[in-house]
C-alpha cells in the first residue's frame, strides 16, 4: 500500500492466525482501548506514543500532550500506523505433548494484535479536542455505577487542561488482525499449553489460556 509515496508494509499474518471477523476485531481494540501511534519524524526515523483511542467506523480519535514533539512533525494526511496489542505470553516447549513423543519442539510466543494503517490529521481546535475528550471519557466511564463526565469538573479547569493537549484523527484504510494461539499445534499440544499457562503467575498468561480453551 502506498500513502503519499511511502510504502507501508503489511504485518506478517499466516492464514491460521488471521482474524477476519470485524465485530471480534473491533471488540478486541475496544477492550485494549489504546495503541502505539507510529509516525515518521523529520529525521526519517519512526517515533511512537502510546495513546488511548476510540475506533468508530473508519475513524480513530485520540489526543496527545502538546509538549510531545511528535505531533509537530505530522503533515496533514501523513501515513500512520496504530498498533493495538492484546494479551501475550511465553510458551514453553516443555508444555507440549510432542516433547515426550519426539522432542522436536522449541519455545514460542503467543499474542494477539491489531494493526490499523491509514492517514492522520492533527487537530488544534479547542472544540474538536473537547469533543474527542468527551467521547473517550464516555467510552471508558459508561460501565461505571456513577460515570464521571467532563462537565463534572470546573469549566476553567477543563479549559486549562484542554490547552495542554492536541487532537489526533486517523482515517483507517487497512485493518490487519492476528491471533497467534498455537493453532499450528496438535490438540494435545494445545491442551498442554493451556495447562502450562494456567500455572503461570501472569494474568495475561491466564487470559491467553482462556481464549485458547474456548477454541478447543
Amino acid at each position: 500500500m502506498d500513502v503519499l509515496g511511502i510504502r507501508l508494509s503489511a504485518v506478517y499474518v499466516p492464514p491460521a492466525n488471521r482474524l477476519d471477523d470485524d465485530a471480534a476485531v473491533r471488540a478486541m481494540v475496544a477492550a485494549v482501548a489504546s495503541a502505539e501511534f507510529v509516525t515518521v519524524a523529520d529525521d526519517g526515523f519512526p517515533t511512537s506514543t502510546l495513546l488511548p483511542i476510540l475506533w468508530e467506523g473508519d475513524t480513530v480519535i485520540a489526543h496527545m500532550a502538546r509538549a510531545n514533539p511528535q505531533w509537530r512533525a505530522i503533515a496533514d494526511n501523513a501515513p500512520t500506523l496504530l498498533i493495538c496489542a492484546g494479551d501475550q505470553a511465553y510458551i514453553s516447549p516443555s508444555w507440549y505433548a510432542a516433547k515426550t513423543e519426539h522432542g522436536r519442539v522449541v519455545p514460542t510466543w503467543n499474542y494477539s494484535a491489531v494493526h490499523l494503517t491509514g492517514t492522520v490529521r492533527v487537530h488544534d481546535n479547542p472544540e474538536w479536542v473537547r469533543t474527542a475528550v468527551e467521547r473517550l471519557t464516555v467510552a471508558h466511564e459508561s460501565g461505571r455505577a456513577q460515570p464521571w463526565q467532563v462537565a463534572d469538573a470546573p469549566e476553567a479547569y477543563i479549559n486549562g487542561q484542554l490547552r495542554g493537549i492536541v487532537g489526533i484523527e486517523v482515517a483507517v484504510q487497512r485493518v490487519e488482525a492476528k491471533a497467534k494461539l498455537s493453532q499450528n499445534r496438535s490438540h494435545d499440544d494445545r491442551r498442554g499449553v493451556v495447562a502450562g499457562l494456567r500455572a503461570e503467575p501472569s494474568a495475561e498468561a491466564h487470559a491467553i489460556a482462556d481464549t485458547m480453551e474456548s477454541q478447543l
